[in-house]
């Protein structure tokens, strides 16, 4: 059996700072860009030791997002079970999108190709590894930047998850929207 977490996180143009310093006598000034823009979201599985696999859009996850990523996992998981014998097992909080009725149509496709959904208890998000991961990527790829431009943002965050699971020797693979 392969276990792997799956999770949302959100970036946005301005960036929240955690600390900075200045000078004694000095205020501190940091510049943020006046709008803004879109937030992207990022819908990430992580398999510990292993790999990270995502997708990025613009706004939040929606049912339909959602669903075509876990497709490609599926494809992922079935090749796996042909290959193997191993199971998948996605690990996920109670995100209304990963219960909406069009998803809970997918999941007796998704078993047959050995792909199943492990719910966590509410409220329990320390029980997903892939948190510690957003948190790594957020502190030390995204930390106390600020961009102009979405797309600016986007290459960044990219860049950030790649960086991070490639230095670690881990398979990292994008998946493109339609």
């Amino acid at each position: 059996m392969v276990i792997k977490y799956l999770d949302e996180s959100g970036f946005s143009l301005p960036s929240i700072m955690n600390y900075t310093w200045a000078k004694r006598g000095e205020q501190k000034r940091i510049e943020q860009p006046a709008r803004h823009g879109k937030r992207i979201s990022v819908l990430g599985i992580y398999c510990p030791e292993s790999s990270f696999d995502y997708g990025v859009c613009f706004g939040s996850i929606k049912s339909a997002t959602y669903i075509e990523l876990m497709e490609w996992e599926a494809k992922k998981a079935l090749q796996r079970l042909q290959e193997s014998g191993q199971i998948t097992v996605i690990v996920q909080d109670n995100y209304s999108v990963h219960r909406h009725w069009r998803v809970r149509e997918k999941w007796p496709q998704w078993q047959e190709q050995g792909l199943y959904i492990f719910f966590l208890p509410p409220y329990s998000p320390q029980l997903n590894d892939i948190e510690g991961e957003w948190l790594q990527i957020k502190r030390h790829g995204m930390q106390g930047r600020s961009y102009e431009m979405e797309y600016e943002l986007g290459v960044a965050v990219i860049e950030a998850i790649d960086g991070r699971y490639r230095h670690k020797g881990y398979a990292c693979e994008r998946y493109l929207f339609n």
